[in-house]
């Protein structure tokens, strides 16, 4: 039987602003832990002595979230948003407090992997919640404030973090998140009042949970090593290949034996599910591979201090508040959606062409128009695909249907952020050696992989212009490369179809 009640937002306006905001804090808690450690990281791991372990910091929580997503968006669909959103929240903080007292590197990375089992469901909960009280049709201007609030911390991390670093010290950029955390659990507790899940006693899919985790490791694991910290060629990665698809192939068998896979393969039975998930996957590749290596690249190319590097990227994330904010308005004023996501994604593509055609003489105000294009693309598309997906189940699946669109994006993004670092260093190295003049001048250079910003400007004249277009032009075509990712998802998008937006919340009971 199918029930529809009115939306919520019908019911108490001002119910519905607190509740918002809760939703609000949350994620602004799981995405500034993903930009606040940027500018503290140095410090961080030169204090526990741990340099050679950096990677680990971010690959730990991209990891741990990755995989937790669809085990949240699942088990919110049986049993309900509440308990698992509390829970969440509580593991967040445990691993944010581990971290702020965190000894060594060990306890450092155990907690930021605590941080991520939290952080996946913090992420995708008040994604999903909002489907639970908002309608469709009104959903998008709500979902456009949840796309400013990844926008806002894309620049406000950093600024953060460094503020905090060099002012009362590293752990308080894990300390912050506890003040954050309370306010985030106090809303939970006292203002989430939604539907129940399915079942109070949910039959849980152990065997997909496991082999997902499995497969999700492994494919994670060949994307930050492979090219790092081991040939492409090696048995190690060889190896992790071999298991990614291992695991894959008994992850799909235990979905087909689950009573309630967590992610069910009906969900690609529906065109509009399989085309928003596919362009997410995309889209994720070619903006992660990007925004992850723009920075480094103006200190380098460009001779600008971190700082300058920092605020050069406003207009990007500028341009994504702007966009993301305006189309959810729209959607919500007019209804209509389809253009939202093609626009956004030729403007992707458009962006990264001009970015992969920069030199060191191209003038930073044009550096400033391309990221400003890279970010409109992103704030029209993102979270327009969220609602595309939310609008094609019902919302005793959304929870799932969310969770599953949000995985494979951070897949496209985790692998974008590596085979893109991978296939840069490779590049940069091999470049400096066929240009060095003499065996002089590649001492003056010593190993490439040790450079730094200062250690560029310090350099000969002749030397730092074969340093500084050399990082350039092992950069530019690999953004340049990704332009075709960009086109293909706007194709695929282009099949979408545009069903009419639900102006009521329903609920299968």
């Amino acid at each position: 039987m199918t029930a529809t009640t009115r939306p919520r937002s019908h019911e108490s306006r001002r119910g519905i602003v607190l509740l918002f905001i809760g939703l609000v804090l949350a994620m602004l808690l799981a995405s500034l832990s993903q930009t606040v450690l940027s500018a503290a990281m140095p410090t961080m791991v030169g204090e526990l002595g741990g340099v050679d372990q950096m990677l680990w910091v971010m690959t730990a929580y991209i990891l741990a979230s990755t995989i937790m997503m669809p085990i949240y968006g699942k088990m919110s669909d049986l049993i309900g948003r509440k308990g698992p959103m509390i829970f969440a929240i509580l593991i967040f903080m445990t691993g944010s407090v581990i971290g702020a007292l965190a000894p060594n590197m060990t306890m450092l990375i155990a907690a930021r992997v605590v941080q991520g089992l939290g952080g996946g469901g913090l992420i995708i909960l008040s994604q999903t919640i909002v489907a639970d009280v908002i309608p469709a049709r009104e959903r998008g201007k709500y979902m456009g404030i949840i796309g400013a609030v990844f926008a806002v911390s894309s620049v406000a991390g950093p600024l953060l973090g460094g503020w905090l670093t060099e002012g009362v010290g590293w752990r308080w950029t894990f300390w912050l998140n506890i003040p954050l955390g309370i306010l985030a659990l106090a809303a939970a507790i006292f203002l989430l009042r939604l539907p129940r899940g399915t079942t109070s006693r949910p039959k849980v899919d152990v065997w997909g949970m496991m082999t997902l985790a499995a497969a999700t490791a492994s494919l994670i694991l060949v994307a930050s090593w492979g090219g790092n910290d081991y040939e492409w060629t090696s048995p190690v990665i060889l190896g992790l290949i071999a298991s990614t698809v291992l695991f894959t192939a008994l992850f799909i068998v235990a979905e087909r034996r689950a009573t309630e896979p967590i992610i069910p393969l009906e969900l690609f039975r529906h065109r509009n599910f399989i085309l928003t998930t596919s362009a997410g996957l995309l889209i994720g590749v070619a903006m992660f591979g990007a925004i992850g290596y723009l920075p480094t690249y103006l200190q380098m190319s460009f001779g600008e201090d971190a700082t300058t590097a920092g605020i050069l990227m406003v207009p990007m994330m500028g341009m994504m508040l702007v966009t993301s904010l305006a189309s959810g308005w729209l959607v919500s004023k007019y209804g209509r959606y389809k253009w939202m996501p093609i626009a956004g994604a030729a403007l992707v593509a458009l962006g990264l062409v001009q970015l992969g055609m920069m030199t060191p003489e191209t003038p930073l105000w044009r550096f400033c128009i391309d990221v400003g294009l890279l970010g409109m693309g992103l704030g029209t598309n993102m979270q327009i695909l969220v609602l595309i997906v939310q609008n094609t189940f019902p919302n005793r699946v959304v929870g799932t249907a969310t969770a599953s669109n949000n995985f494979f994006r951070q897949i496209g993004a985790s692998l974008g952020s590596a085979v893109i670092g991978s296939l840069f260093a490779v590049r940069l190295v091999n470049i400096i050696g066929e240009r060095m003049p003499s065996d002089d001048a590649s001492a003056q250079i010593g190993d490439v992989a040790s450079l730094t910003p200062h250690s560029v400007l310090d350099l000969p004249g002749p030397v730092r212009d074969i340093v500084v277009h050399g990082y350039s032009d092992a950069l530019t075509p690999l953004l340049l490369g990704m332009a075709p990712l960009a086109v293909i998802a706007l194709i695929l998008l282009c099949f979408i179809k545009e069903v009419p937006l639900r102006t009521t919340v329903d609920r299968d009971e």
